[in-house]
């Protein structure tokens, strides 16, 4: 049954300034870039409970930025990827802060933040024309998590919101659970439920990982020969670890918490994936599952409110690896910033979890080792660095066709010859910003926006057509233009002469 809530790309995005304008007018706009990111979750995790996923969902996810902001440019297969592992709902950081405001201020602000929020997801949950009910639940979630800080924080009551189950026009599964990931999302700690042995009562058992899929998966990351090493070694002295507990030989502590250090774009997070999946083939883990995080998933905006965040984090990683992006970010506050109260909290779950927690810490080196200069418990808890160092050109080169083959796209002779020299000239040319994988996914998805634009023109575009990257994809407009018109200049002198 059609839903009253469904809107055009260009309608959505009309209805998205209409509502944020609004709440800017009231809250700042200094607010936006942290509103666009946020919304841009939001409509990822609610995708998951989606029906199905299109190409009209990935047009909608682009229409969700302010004025003045940059609009966003996903793909669909990119959008696919990123609701599969689409974590739980989490409150941004400037809504407590937001909170604490109303609370001395005696405005609802934050009440006002939770209507416009309902409104924008019942938008884009309307974008295949129907309002689930996994999705209505995920907008009710969104919108009492929300009034809930509003309530501790002493908020003055607002008007009520809508509700979203009022609203709701099909019972079909959603996208997720007829996708399930082989192992637990990022950012959720729960693997996809299993509707069969939920129906029947039973209670089923966690599926482990397979060691041997997992370990061809790790042996065919580009380069980081040096971090398959380690990882390896380290299953090693933990397999071992557990022949000698069960042959009833003594065995020494071990922590299994690790420090990553390196440039983003280096392999960190997936690493990090394929630890938890390793640790529970061989049973150090229970699960398995991947938990990321940074400072905004654990840090909150008043006293009290940080140690609860972040027991709700490490509660979802149980049985699995909590990784924390930029972990440096906890201690660079001063001593009264709400971070510190965030370490603490962790390494006592570090110590009452050992068993079945493993916590990664990642960034950069110099910063990660102040990080854990800061605090005695991090020094002791941490004893297995790894450094991912920056890719080489040749290895940039090799993940970009990674990238090419996985997506169906083929080079052409001349595009063959000049990526080597591209990937290589980024390596050299590299500063402070170089992203190393980023850049190259980067460059990927600006490519296959530069063929579609190309073939577009095309009256009627080959099969070949479409799988093939010239080297014009590689270049922005302007460049290929300026190529060309040197190339026509060069034609002109060689005329004049003859």
């Amino acid at each position: 049954m059609p839903t009253q809530w469904k809107r055009s790309p260009e309608e959505l995005h009309k209805n998205y300034l209409a509502n944020t304008e609004a709440f800017y007018r009231a809250a700042g706009r200094g607010l936006a870039p942290e509103m666009d990111k946020f919304c841009t979750d939001c409509a990822i995790q609610l995708f998951a409970r989606s029906a199905n996923l299109t190409q009209d969902h990935a047009d909608a996810v682009n229409e969700l930025y302010s004025k003045g902001q940059k609009k966003p440019a996903w793909l669909l297969w990119a959008l696919s990827s990123a609701v599969c592992e689409s974590g739980e709902f989490l409150p941004p950081l400037f809504f407590w802060t937001l909170t604490e405001k109303d609370a001395r201020s005696g405005t609802d602000y934050s009440r006002v933040f939770i209507r416009m929020i309902t409104n924008i997801l019942l938008y884009l949950a309307a974008v295949d024309d129907d309002v689930t009910y996994a999705e209505a639940e995920y907008i009710t979630e969104c919108a009492d998590k929300l009034a809930a800080l509003c309530d501790s924080a002493g908020v003055k009551p607002g008007k009520p919101g809508l509700k979203a189950a009022d609203f709701v026009t099909s019972s079909e599964g959603s996208f997720i659970d007829k996708n399930p990931p082989q192992t637990a999302a990022s950012g959720s700690g729960k693997a996809a439920p299993a509707a069969a042995s939920e129906a029947s009562g039973e209670t089923q058992e966690i599926e482990k990982p397979d060691l041997d899929t997992l370990m061809a998966e790790l042996d065919s990351l580009v380069g980081l020969q040096a971090v398959k090493k380690d990882v390896k070694s380290t299953m090693n002295l933990i397999k071992v670890r557990k022949l000698r507990e069960e042959n009833g030989l003594p065995v020494a502590p071990m922590s299994m918490h690790m420090v990553f250090m390196g440039n983003p774009g280096t392999g960190k997070t997936t690493v990090a994936r394929l630890v938890g999946g390793l640790y529970a083939a061989i049973g150090a883990l229970s699960k398995g599952q991947l938990v990321e995080v940074d400072r905004s998933g654990l840090v909150a905006g008043y006293v009290g409110q940080t140690a609860i965040k972040t027991q709700e984090v490490i509660a979802s990683a149980l049985g699995g690896v909590l990784f924390i992006d930029e972990a440096y970010s906890l201690s660079s506050g001063g001593e009264n910033d709400f971070g510190r109260e965030s370490i603490e909290t962790l390494l006592k779950a570090m110590e009452d979890h050992r068993n079945d927690l493993v916590v990664i810490v990642a960034g950069y080196t110099e910063p990660m080792e102040r990080f854990l200069d800061s605090n005695p418990g991090l020094e002791s808890r941490f004893n297995k660095y790894i450094t991912f160092p920056d890719y080489n050109g040749e290895e940039l080169d090799a993940i970009f066709r990674g990238m090419c083959r996985k997506n169906g796209y083929e080079l052409d002779e001349e595009a063959d010859a000049y990526a080597r020299e591209y990937f290589q000239s980024l390596y050299d040319g590299r500063d402070e910003n170089f992203g190393n994988g980023r850049d190259v996914r980067n460059r990927f998805e600006d490519m296959v926006v530069r063929q579609a634009n190309r073939i577009a023109a095309m009256e009627a575009p080959s099969k070949e057509d479409l799988a093939r990257f010239t080297k014009a994809d590689f270049l922005p407009e302007d460049e290929t233009e300026a190529e060309d018109e040197a190339g026509a200049e060069t034609e002109d002198e060689t005329e004049d002469e003859a």
